[in-house]
Order: C-alpha cells, then sequence, then structure tokens
C-alpha cells in the first residue's frame, strides 16, 4: 500500500502518546510465552481499537491482565 492511501487520523500529540503507551503495554503482555490463549484474544481486540483511548472497562481488562501475568512470572 502507497503511504499516499493512508489516511491521517489527526491526533493531537498527547493522544499520540497515549496511544504509544497502550501499545507498549499491550506489546509487553504478548511478548509473556505462558500466556493463555483467551488473553491474547483480548490483547488482539484492544490493539485494533480506532481510537487513542480505552475505556475504564478496557484499561481494567489490561490492568488485570498485567497483574496476573506478573504473578505467573
Amino acid at each position: 500500500m502507497k503511504i499516499d492511501h493512508l489516511k491521517s487520523l489527526n491526533y493531537l500529540e498527547t493522544e499520540c502518546q497515549q496511544m504509544r503507551q497502550i501499545c507498549e503495554r499491550i506489546s509487553r503482555l504478548r511478548e509473556r510465552e505462558n500466556l493463555e490463549e483467551a488473553a491474547r484474544a483480548v490483547l488482539k481486540r484492544l490493539g485494533e481499537l480506532k481510537r487513542p483511548y480505552l475505556t475504564a472497562f478496557e484499561e481494567e481488562l489490561l490492568s488485570f491482565l498485567e497483574k496476573k501475568s506478573s504473578l505467573s512470572g
């Protein structure tokens, strides 16, 4: 795909930073070898969101996965 065909999302710098932080959190979890398939599915869906923030419920899910992941090794 040519870059000319990509649509700008017109995010503010703070929104870009939020997206980077979410991406980093998801990436760290996905690197875990012992992560269950259901957790991977949740992370995949969170990574596909078309907005620069998580809802309160989505944030709670991600935090839960981070907590469980740190407890398991």
